[in-house]
């Protein structure tokens, strides 16, 4: 049995949620998102409560079912309040900046590394810090991920892209050669 599977999602005042040909759609005052519904689970709308159950009792909906009711409380909170991911540029001469609908690193390369921000993602530079939002959790993860995988914070001097709050280890590095 799936805990968080069995739990009701409740649906805020100003969320919508429709299933309809194998598509859940939730719409709020953050936008619009939908998502493919597998066949092995269903989504019951009542009360102002969106219930996810098992279509068949198999070891497949078993799977899905938690995963599918977890997909849908990120996609109605992530329609009312945004997710949010920071990340932290630290290094001398690191730095970032948005141009247009990209954003462009300068992270130590010989050149600056540009890349395309998605559609329905938010993008805030403030001195070094990156501020990722919006409504999808799963993209705003996934691009945070992708600037941090730019430039890895490195374990000697900890320089590069990291989260907010993210701890790295740092190593010793070299000893200085003692002469006998």
């Amino acid at each position: 049995m799936s805990r968080t599977g069995k739990l009701p999602i409740k649906i805020p005042a100003g969320t919508e949620i429709s299933v309809a040909s194998g598509e859940i759609t939730v719409k709020g005052k953050g936008g619009t998102l939908k998502r493919a519904m597998h066949p092995a689970v269903k989504i019951d709308i009542a009360n102002g409560e969106a219930i996810v159950t098992q279509a068949q009792p198999t070891r497949l909906a078993r799977a899905l079912w938690g995963t599918y009711a977890a997909h849908v409380r990120n996609m109605v909170s992530g329609v009312n309040t945004p997710f949010q991911k920071k990340l932290e540029v630290q290094g001398i001469g690191y730095r970032a900046e948005l141009t247009g609908k990209q954003i462009k690193l300068s992270v130590g390369f010989s050149h600056p590394v540009l890349m395309d921000i998605p559609e329905g993602v938010t993008v805030v530079v403030e001195k070094n810090i990156i501020t990722v939002s919006g409504a999808d959790k799963d993209t705003v993860g996934q691009f945070a991920a992708t600037i941090r995988a730019v430039k890895k914070p490195e374990p000697y001097k900890g320089k590069g892209i990291r989260y907010e709050g993210e701890v790295v280890r740092q190593k010793q590095g070299k000893k200085a050669a003692s002469s006998a």
